[in-house]
């Protein structure tokens, strides 16, 4: 089974920038999707970005794009997610997701979740 770790949120300030780990336990296959998705407080839970384990493919949402960036550390079994020119409106909790058989951007078909990591904007 495998079981993830988000960490690496905290308070920043409007323009800051923040960098979130998830770290991954457990077997983790090159076909495998890794993604974020965070959510606000009333809202559904919405795709952020994700990425395949071996890198082969990346996908972000419009809001983030060109501000945010996924990787991961196959050695270390750690996805990151690097968070630049940050805006009040990213704030909410920060979910790191793992899913068997390819990309997907809709929350239900992913099969594993951390615990969420909070991410606040504000000065």
């Amino acid at each position: 089974q495998v079981q993830l770790v988000e960490s690496g949120g905290g308070l920043v300030q409007p323009g800051g920038s923040l960098r979130l780990s998830c770290a991954a336990s457990g077997r983790i296959f090159s076909t495998y999707c890794m993604g974020w998705f965070r959510q606000t407080p009333g809202k559904e839970r919405e795709f952020v970005a994700a990425t395949t384990w071996s890198g082969g493919s990346v996908y972000y949402t419009d809001s983030v794009k060109g501000r945010f960036t996924i990787s991961r550390d196959n050695a270390k079994n750690t996805m990151y997610l690097q968070m630049n020119s940050l805006k009040p409106e990213d704030t909410a909790v920060y979910y790191c997701a793992a899913r068997r058989l390819g990309l997907a951007r809709t929350a239900a078909v992913y099969d594993y979740w951390g615990q969420g990591t909070q991410v606040t904007v504000s000065s």
